[in-house]
C-alpha cells in the first residue's frame, strides 16, 4: 500500500507540475553573466513596460551607466548607447501616447506613473525605476526605461516610499556585485568600460524557479 500511495503522489505531483502555468521573467544577459529578474503583478504599470521594451529588443546594447559600491548599479537608457558619455541618464523611449505614460517637457521621452507601495521595500536586489528628483518631478514619475538594482546588502532604505520597486532578482546577485566594482570614472560614476546588456524574457513555471533557485514569490502578489 506504501508503494501504491508514494506512486500516487509522484504521478499527483508530475500532473501539477507539468499542468502548471508558466510565467515571464526577466534575463539580462552582461559579460559578467546573467542576472533573473521576477517583476511584481503590483506594480502592473512598470511590469508591462518593461517587458514590452524587452520584448522589442529596446535594451539590447544599453549600458550600466552608473554604478556604485554598495548601494546599486543603473541602466536602461538609450543614450549609453552613442560615444557620448555625458548624455547618460537623460534618456528614455519615445512617448507615443501610451496609457499610463506622460510626455516629458524636456524630450519627446515618455515616464511612467508611479506605483509606489507602502508594503514594498528597497531591498537587497530589488529593481526600481530611476526618475528625476522631486524638484522638476513632485508626482515622482518614473524613467520610461531606466532602472537600478540594489546591490547594498542592507537595501536602501532611505528610497523607501520615493521610488517604484517592480521587481526582484531572482538569481545572479554575484553578477550584480561584479559589475558594482568596476573601475569607474569618479566624476559621474561611470564605468570605464561599457558594461552592455541583452535583455530577454523567458517563461518558467514557478515550481521550478523554487527548486532551481530557491525563489518564492513574495506574499504582496
Amino acid at each position: 500500500m506504501k508503494k501504491i500511495a508514494l506512486i500516487l503522489t509522484l504521478i499527483t505531483s508530475f500532473f501539477f507540475t507539468a499542468c502548471e502555468q508558466e510565467i515571464e521573467i526577466v534575463k539580462i544577459h552582461t559579460d559578467f553573466g546573467d542576472i533573473y529578474v521576477y517583476l511584481y503583478d503590483a506594480t502592473p504599470i512598470h511590469k508591462a513596460n518593461f517587458i514590452k521594451l524587452a520584448k522589442s529588443g529596446f535594451y539590447n546594447g544599453t549600458t550600466f551607466h552608473r554604478v556604485i559600491q554598495n548601494f546599486m548599479i543603473q541602466g536602461g537608457d538609450p543614450n549609453s548607447k552613442d560615444n557620448n558619455p555625458k548624455n547618460d541618464g537623460e534618456g528614455g523611449p519615445e512617448f507615443k501616447g501610451e496609457p499610463n505614460t506622460f510626455k516629458d517637457s524636456m524630450s519627446n521621452t515618455y515616464t511612467l506613473a508611479p506605483e509606489i507601495k507602502d508594503n514594498i521595500m528597497h531591498k537587497y536586489g530589488s529593481i526600481a525605476a530611476a526618475r528625476e528628483s522631486d524638484d522638476i518631478n513632485p508626482k515622482m514619475r518614473s524613467s520610461g526605461s531606466q532602472f537600478y538594482i540594489v546591490e547594498r546588502k542592507n537595501g536602501t532604505p532611505h528610497l523607501d516610499k520615493k521610488y517604484t520597486v517592480f521587481g526582484e532578482v531572482v538569481s545572479g546577485m554575484e553578477v550584480v556585485e561584479k559589475i558594482a566594482v568596476q573601475p569607474k570614472d569618479p566624476s559621474n560614476n561611470r564605468p570605464l568600460k561599457d558594461i552592455k546588456m541583452t535583455v530577454e524574457i523567458i517563461k518558467v513555471k514557478p515550481k521550478l524557479l523554487a527548486k532551481k533557485y530557491k525563489f518564492v514569490i513574495p506574499s504582496h502578489q
